[in-house]
């Protein structure tokens, strides 16, 4: 599936309500007493949809995949902080919810993998290099495709 706006990818969607949820666990009380840590967790969780959003709007293959493993490296962060605040005085009462937020940045991190990975093995190169005449080849490419499917379609018929 093709999009044309990086507010349409999946990712990018799981990894906004993630940081909702952040922003929502930052609001306890004891972050009072950790300002640095809310600070940290908050920027790191606005990280990775923002370099997704970033790489995407870039326009080469090569710069979203910059962007992909700078977003992958926020949610790590997220998650580091995470695992901080399981460990400090006062989050007691906030365990499970701290976990379910590192499942989530987890699995947002393994789909930035994936789709890392399906960009490193494409020969797209972006959309910043697509021209008339490229997309010209492109066309007369699938046509040409379609029409050798057809064509073998029809050997394939029996009389």
């Amino acid at each position: 599936m093709k999009y044309s706006r990086f507010e349409e990818l999946p990712v990018w969607k799981k990894q906004l309500s993630l940081a909702v949820l952040v922003f929502a666990l930052t609001t306890r009380p004891v972050f009072r007493r950790y300002y640095s840590v809310r600070d940290q967790i908050e920027r790191a969780s606005m990280s990775i949809s923002n370099n997704i959003a970033e790489g995407f709007e870039r326009g080469t293959t090569q710069e979203t995949l910059t962007f992909l493993y700078i977003s992958r490296g926020s949610s790590g962060e997220t998650r580091s902080v995470l695992c901080l605040c399981e460990r400090l005085p006062g989050f007691t009462d906030s365990k499970s919810e701290i976990s379910d937020l590192k499942s989530r940045a987890e699995s947002i991190s393994r789909q930035l993998r994936r789709w890392a990975g399906a960009l490193q093995n494409s020969d797209i190169r972006g959309q910043r290099y697509l021209t008339d005449k490229t997309r010209n080849r492109s066309k007369e490419a699938r046509e040409r495709e379609e029409f050798l499917k057809e064509l073998e379609q029809v050997r394939n018929r029996k009389p």
